[in-house]
């Protein structure tokens, strides 16, 4: 199998690279973005062209929520039409996409954990540049997984993990929003994900179309900091324990509005690949190396 990975990079892509090295049967070409502007479509073409990938991942994404109002045009660009680019280029070649997408394509009004079936509605130019690119590779490439994820951090990229011990270093209490709630993310299990199913879908061609995979158990960013900063004190990250207010989204404004609901049901995907969610917080146990 040979596997080609764009945003090397990234939160994902980094995990990805580090997994597949351990996997010698496998071929993988890992690119960042200097090596291929995924919004080229001749680059794009020629380097598909030429690797020959049975895999495409797509790991490079613009995620700057809040620049991204001011900045559409070119979100649209990295989030629409470059993954619009890798999947014709994979489908001239009958090779799989799977494309990383994102919960900020609902609005986040739901009182239930998001399926796959549910309606989109993205409230801002984040979300809906995720959203076109979603559509664009569906209708460009029929081989294609779209992987929808929130909250996701690791050892690499910047995070909430890494913000939150960023602000320890200098504060004893710090204020995280209560009201909003999701499944934070491991993004080495996201890697994991991909890897298995990259390895099921060439024996198994019905299994193409949308999946949701996020942590478990659901919590507040607010509980969230809470468990990263007890993990912390136990691991002697840090040397006193920090006061975690709760406070509301209307506390902090924010150019973007974020979805007071992200949890997202990962049924789908365990049934299909058998890929439980995310167990974020014994993720959280090897937090010495998200410093």
């Amino acid at each position: 199998m040979k596997i080609l990975i764009t945003g090397k990079n990234g939160q994902v892509g980094s995990c990805l690279v580090d997994l597949l090295e351990a996997h010698t049967e496998l071929t993988f070409l890992a690119l960042d973005r200097e090596e291929l502007d995924i919004t080229d479509p001749i680059q794009v073409d020629k380097i598909v062209s030429e690797f020959r990938p049975n895999i495409i991942v797509n790991a490079a994404a613009y995620t700057a929520v809040d620049t991204a109002e001011q900045e559409c045009e070119l979100a649209n660009a990295i989030n629409r039409d470059g993954p619009q680019n890798l999947a014709l280029a994979a489908n001239k070649i009958n090779a799989v996409i799977i494309h990383i997408s994102t919960d900020y394509v609902f609005n986040g009004d739901s009182a239930e954990s998001y399926t796959e079936l549910d309606v989109t509605a993205p409230q801002g130019e984040y979300g809906r540049s995720k959203l076109a690119g979603e559509q664009a590779v569906a209708q460009a490439c029929p081989k294609h997984i779209i992987l929808r994820t929130a909250w996701v951090f690791g050892e690499h990229g910047n995070n909430f993990v890494k913000t939150m011990l960023r602000l320890a270093k200098t504060r004893d209490t710090i204020g995280v929003v209560a009201d909003q709630f999701g499944g934070p993310t491991n993004a080495d299990d996201i890697a994991k994900a991909i890897l298995t199913i990259s390895k099921q879908i060439a024996h198994d061609s019905h299994s193409y179309g949308i999946y949701h995979f996020s942590g478990f158990p659901y919590v507040s960013w607010h509980s969230f900091a809470q468990k990263i900063f007890e993990i912390a004190l136990e691991q002697n990250v840090l040397v006193q324990p920090i006061k975690v207010n709760p406070i509301t989204t209307l506390d902090y404004p924010t150019p973007a509005k974020r979805p007071a609901n992200s949890r997202l049901n990962c049924d789908k995907i365990y049934n299909a690949f058998g890929i439980k969610q995310s167990d974020w917080q014994a993720a959280l146990t090897r937090i010495k190396e998200y410093l």
